[in-house]
């Protein structure tokens, strides 16, 4: 049997996922922010791949909402007991598993200071359901494999739907089909070779993306073993590029990067299927994840390792 059979059963689940769940999400923030959309300022909490997607929602709202984002440091409150004065806020905690409790002590401190809560979790009746206002589950059934894959792409698309429901001017989202999941599976398994044999590896993004170059490098550490540093394109000229020469790959969410291909640096460019425009922008991190997932399976394969049981950890991760 091959390694990873249930990161790859769930990888390929995505598309069927989304597309049931994106109604479903819409209609219930769309609802929950009828009488609740005046917020001066967003607090978002979360650990591990949920903190990626939370720097997606930090892009998303200040760009289509105007309203500032702030992404919690939870040490802030659990460790050092800090008593932060916010205004009008509204704070969401994300933890696939719902079991984070420093993401629940957040939410519960917004909470008993009298601001709105939302819990985004793919696990009714856990930790953070407790604390929420609201809670909008993910709907994507059990994920069996440590690596987060459908409950990192549907979480993605409720925090769209976020937007969208609290008035922003996003499209309905395009969401990514299964001729998306063979393509980004044949151009992942085409990049295997280079992430083998080059170091350093880096995974680079800007904008909406620099979530998933942070995606992407997690998912090569967790599965593959592979060192990966990812970095914002516009970060990644301020020092960091000295070390982008001859043995050394790119993942690139951010196009052809000339400049260090020039310097011999190996470019491994994800091309997708989707006009390159504005409009749809937002919706690239959705798509994109998909190759970054393949990639860290491919290459786990290729090292003999089974990502469904990555060394050191578990699928669910508590700290304080």
């Amino acid at each position: 049997m091959p390694l990873g059979v249930a990161m790859e059963r769930e990888i390929r689940q995505q598309p069927q996922v989304l597309a049931d769940n994106a109604p479903k999400y819409l209609a219930e923030l769309r609802e929950f922010f009828a009488e609740q959309r005046d917020f001066d300022m967003v607090l978002l909490a979360a650990r591990g791949s949920s903190d990626n997607a939370a720097l997606y929602a930090r892009y998303l709202i200040e760009i289509h909402l105007g309203i500032p984002v702030s992404l919690a440091a939870p040490s802030v409150i659990t460790r050092y007991k800090s008593n932060i004065k916010y205004h009008r806020c509204l704070a969401i905690g994300i933890s696939q598993s719902g079991a984070a409790p420093d993401v629940a002590e957040v939410l519960g401190y917004m909470k008993d200071q009298g601001h709105v809560t939302l819990a985004i979790t793919n696990t009714p009746n856990s930790r953070l359901t407790t604390v929420a206002t609201k809670t909008l589950l993910l709907n994507c059934e059990k994920e069996e494999s440590v690596a987060a894959t459908k409950t990192y792409t549907s979480t993605l698309l409720a925090l769209y739907q976020l937007v969208r429901a609290m008035g922003g001017s996003l499209p309905e989202p395009t969401l990514p089909d299964n001729n998306w999941i063979e393509a980004s599976h044949d151009m992942a398994q085409s990049f295997s070779g280079p992430l083998n044999r080059c170091n350093p590896i880096f995974a680079i993004a800007r904008g909406y993306g620099f979530c998933t170059a942070l995606e992407t490098a997690l998912k090569l550490m967790e599965c593959a073993l592979v060192p990966c540093k990812a970095y914002s394109a516009a970060d990644f000229e301020h020092g960091p590029k000295a070390l982008a020469g001859h043995g050394s790959a790119a993942i690139s969410y951010f196009g052809a990067l000339t400049g260090l291909r020039d310097q011999g640096c190996e470019i491994l460019e994800v091309d997708r299927p989707l006009p390159k425009n504005e409009e749809l922008e937002p919706i690239f991190p959705i798509w994109d994840i998909i190759v970054g997932q393949w990639l860290a399976l491919h290459v786990a394969r290729s090292r003999g390792l089974d990502p469904d049981k990555a060394r050191h950890l578990s699928k669910v991760t508590e700290t304080l």
